[in-house]
């Protein structure tokens, strides 16, 4: 899948328009696209929210379910929160990293689930 760079106007393709996808994906609340009111994810809605442990599963949650629906691509293995990124000094000022683990899926949009390469980290 290929298209626009949102930022710079450029040619993107593969890898870089996987990720830019789910940039889009994470950053629209479902319903606000006016002729796609399904798409998005609930991410959104929890941001600003207290870190704790119901909040850090609620969107956990929420990002498996819009990359399922929304990025056959991208297949995701694992989700983790690394203590090592997350000090206590961050979460106080609400900033929590995440890494995504998965399967890059070139032509899954196709039909073809074929992985390309190993297990890929997408840190967010």
């Amino acid at each position: 899948m290929a298209g626009m760079n949102r930022r710079t106007g450029r040619w993107l393709s593969g890898w870089d328009h996987l990720l830019q996808s789910l940039e889009v994906l994470f950053s629209t609340m479902v319903g606000t696209r006016v002729m796609r009111r399904s798409f998005g994810s609930v991410v959104p809605a929890l941001l600003g929210r207290p870190i704790n442990q119901s909040t850090v599963l609620r969107f956990a949650t929420a990002v498996i379910v819009a990359v399922e629906l929304w990025e056959p691509r991208f297949r995701i293995k694992q989700i983790s929160f690394e203590k090592s990124r997350n000090s206590p000094e961050k979460l106080r000022l609400g900033q929590l990293t995440m890494s995504l683990v998965g399967e890059y899926r070139p032509r899954a949009h196709l039909g073809d689930p074929t992985p390309e390469g190993g297990e890929r980290t997408i840190n967010f």
